[in-house]
C-alpha cells in the first residue's frame, strides 16, 4: 500500500469475522488492480464520505497475488454471499447487496485480468530469457 492504485470500485462490503460468533462486520472497500483494500466502517456510509476516502495504516489489503479464487456464490434474501480463496487455502466470507453488478463478479473479473498480466509476463520473460540463452550457439554450425 505504499504507492496509490486505481480504484476500479469503492463501496461496501460485510465481511464475516473469524472469531466464535462468526458476526458480519460492515468494511469500507476499495477494489484496485492489485486487490482488494478493507477498512472498518466509521460514522455513515454516505456517498460524500466515499469520495473523500482515504487509506489509514489500519486498512487490510487482500492482494490478487496471494488469491487463488471466488468461489461459494449463494443468492438469499436480497443478498449475494461470496468466498474469497487465498492460496494458502484461508477462506473469507463476504457477503453485499444484490443490486447492480455484484462485487464477487467484479473480484473475479480483476483477479482473471491480474492472473492474465502475470502469465503474460512470465511468457515475455521466458521468450526474452531464452532467445538470450539460444543466440549464442545459434551461429554454429554442427
Amino acid at each position: 500500500m505504499s504507492f496509490p492504485a486505481k480504484v476500479m470500485r469503492d463501496g461496501q462490503l460485510e465481511k464475516r469475522s473469524s472469531g466464535l460468533l462468526q458476526l458480519w462486520k460492515k468494511k469500507r472497500c476499495a477494489l484496485t488492480e492489485d486487490g482488494l483494500r478493507l477498512r472498518d466502517c466509521k460514522g455513515g456510509g454516505d456517498a460524500a464520505a466515499a469520495s473523500t476516502f482515504a487509506w489509514s495504516s489500519k486498512a487490510k489489503e487482500l492482494r490478487f497475488e496471494r488469491m487463488a479464487t471466488v468461489d461459494c456464490v449463494e443468492y438469499k434474501r436480497g443478498l449475494v454471499y461470496f468466498t474469497v480463496v487465498m492460496a494458502t487455502g484461508k477462506e473469507i466470507d463476504f457477503r453485499c447487496p444484490q443490486e447492480g453488478t455484484a462485487w464477487n463478479a467484479e473480484i473475479a473479473l480483476a483477479l482473471v485480468r491480474y492472473k492474465n498480466l502475470q502469465a503474460v509476463q512470465t511468457g515475455r520473460n521466458r521468450r526474452l530469457s531464452g532467445a538470450h540463452l539460444g543466440s549464442t550457439g545459434e551461429d554454429e554450425e554442427l
